[in-house]
């Protein structure tokens, strides 16, 4: 079967599953023209990105980047564009001998035969997205315009008042504002981003993505269609487009590129006009293993065993976007077993997990979390989960369920751990309720993980080592294997080699691919208790941490940054020191 490998590693990946591949087969059948790639494309079963990565990784294929397409045509005149565009093939380059083309399938053997007789040279076929061929075609061939240059050729909007609410919501159901709306959702799946800012200003709309943590700006609709766009993201929330004076929050479920994807929209009213935020919270991208989101050491093993404790009080802090949920359900997956109950309180409900019962916090009909968590305790729950301690009548029933034998996890906005404590006593706990049930406190940033295919290896400069030295890691690199010297080869016998952001096409010249969290993690001893109990300051309680053991964020970051996982300004972006 010519597309075994590539249907294989999509199943591998879990982007295809058996009954779906059954569906594509059988559609297959009964179509003519299209190949088994443009199928799973267009059924909706894999994404763009899926099928291009399947490729690059099951035949050996080289992935071809957006703006690696040259803006002339590179093949002949009398290969026509018909065809170029029914296949979805592009001209990459030429010489002498051969010509480079990209696919959308680049195993099709005809589209690669017919080139070779149309040109007289040899075809060498590299793969690309769907969508970017397309547009680059059109670059080429046509008018030079974007995806959305042509779907804004078809709106036909007059200067319409706010107010005139039956037109705006005529302007939101037709065909070139929803197309907008979901190229916007298009791109924001095909690059991963975890967030979608549409922000409208008195000149121009803005569309900002955020990919790993950083806002990249992408093509947005006309200024003059803001109210429609805006409307028709409202309205697929069963938001009230008549209400533009106050913020409102919604949900919107949406099946696109072979994804589920559950939408979290936020608006709030503006200078000129209501700003939308879009949460993407895609179950398939989310890694509920510690390993995986940069748990390692002494620092897991520690979080593990106060998980393993029956009762007491797990406080995960960092500010918003730090990851905290993800962890908080990666604990909740770890203690999700048949013997034990689990009930959380959160606002929102984030991802929805098999056995847990999950409450939606409601507090516009008086369903605060203070309230629900009265309630969950006559539930007889083993495991009681708080989206994020907010009030000191949340915290004393936090306490009080976990002095009747509960475990209970929790957040908390703080910026490291020991400033959970100092936190908590600000909100009025009495101190001796804290040490008695508090267990631990973890601290977390996110940083962005190296490009495994573009970095650059660098020695480290003398003052770096130094403060390695400093930080206890220089006197162990070959006795507790914190970092290996010379692993590459490139430095002296005992360089400490470092790598950098380059940028290529894998990671859309950012550098950086995917993000890890770096920790810290206060275990509550009885040495920490004493200083809680005597009032002194987070400083003090981190520093008696630290001489127990714990790494700082910091300290966590550079251990990250020495085993070439990610670099040194990424750990100076997300921390204090």
């Amino acid at each position: 079967m010519a597309y075994e490998s590539l249907l294989k590693t999509l199943q591998e990946k879990g982007k295809l599953s058996a009954s779906e591949l059954k569906k594509v087969e059988r559609v297959k059948k009964g179509s003519a023209g299209e190949s088994l790639p443009q199928l799973l494309v267009k059924l909706g079963l894999c994404s763009e990105l899926d099928v291009a990565d399947a490729f690059v990784e099951s035949g050996h294929f080289v992935k071809v980047a957006s703006d690696q397409y040259p803006l002339e045509a590179q093949l002949p005149d009398h290969v026509s564009l018909r065809f170029l565009k029914q296949f979805h093939v592009i001209g990459l380059e030429h010489d002498e001998q051969t010509v480079t083309v990209t696919m959308m399938d680049p195993q099709d053997q005809f589209v690669i035969d017919a080139l070779r007789l149309a040109t007289g040279k040899t075809v060498i076929a590299k793969v690309g997205l769907l969508s970017e061929i397309d547009t680059a075609l059109e670059m080429q061939y046509g008018e030079g315009r974007s995806q959305m240059d042509k779907i804004v050729d078809g709106l036909t909007m007059d200067d319409i008042g706010e107010e005139d609410l039956e037109h705006l919501k005529d302007l939101a159901s037709e065909a070139p504002v929803i197309k907008m709306v979901n190229l916007i959702m298009q791109r924001a799946i095909e690059t991963k981003a975890s967030d979608i800012h549409i922000e409208p200003f008195e000149q121009t709309l803005k569309v900002r993505l955020r990919i790993d943590g950083v806002l990249q700006e992408i093509d947005a609709p006309p200024v003059k269609s803001t109210a429609a766009v805006i409307s028709r993201i409202k309205i697929m929330a069963k938001l009230n487009i008549a209400e533009r004076r106050l913020p409102q929050d919604g949900r919107i479920k949406v099946q696109m590129l072979g994804k589920e994807l559950d939408l979290r929209v936020s608006t709030i009213p503006t200078m000129y006009g209501e700003s939308v935020v879009i949460r993407l919270l895609d179950k398939e991208n989310t890694v509920l293993d510690f390993t995986a989101l940069g748990f390692s050491g002494l620092h897991l093993q520690r979080f593990l065993d106060v998980l393993a404790l029956p009762h007491g009080i797990i406080l995960i802090t960092g500010p918003t976007g730090s990851g905290k949920s993800t962890t908080m359900y990666a604990a909740l997956k770890q203690l999700n077993t048949s013997a034990r109950k689990i009930i959380t309180v959160e606002d929102p409900v984030e991802y929805q997990m098999e056995g847990i019962n999950q409450i939606q916090a409601k507090p516009q009909i008086g369903l605060t979390f203070a309230l629900a968590l009265r309630s969950i305790v006559r539930q007889d729950p083993d495991v009681i989960m708080i989206g994020e301690m907010r009030d000191l009548e949340t915290a004393r029933i936090a306490v009080q369920s976990a002095l009747t034998g509960h475990l209970v996890l929790s957040t908390l906005h703080t910026n490291d751990a020991a400033g959970g404590v100092t936190r908590l006593l600000d909100m009025g706990l009495e101190e001796y309720l804290l040490t008695s049930t508090v267990n631990g406190i973890l601290a977390q940033r996110l940083v962005r993980k190296l490009c495994p295919l573009c970095k650059e290896s660098h020695t480290a400069s003398e003052q770096l080592i130094d403060e390695l030295r400093l930080r206890r890691f220089a006197p162990n690199i070959a006795k507790d294997g914190v970092y290996a010297a010379s692993q590459s080869g490139t430095g002296a016998a005992g360089d400490i080699v470092l790598y950098k952001a380059v940028g290529c096409p894998s990671c859309n010249g950012m550098g950086y691919r995917g993000r890890m969290a770096i920790i810290e993690f206060l275990p509550m001893t009885d040495p920490v208790r004493k200083l809680i109990m005597a009032h002194e300051e987070a400083g003090a309680i981190q520093k008696l941490a630290v001489a127990e053991g714990m790494q700082t964020l910091y300290e966590n970051g550079l251990v990250k940054v020495v085993e070439g996982i990610t670099t040194l300004e990424e750990v100076m972006r997300v921390t204090s020191e």
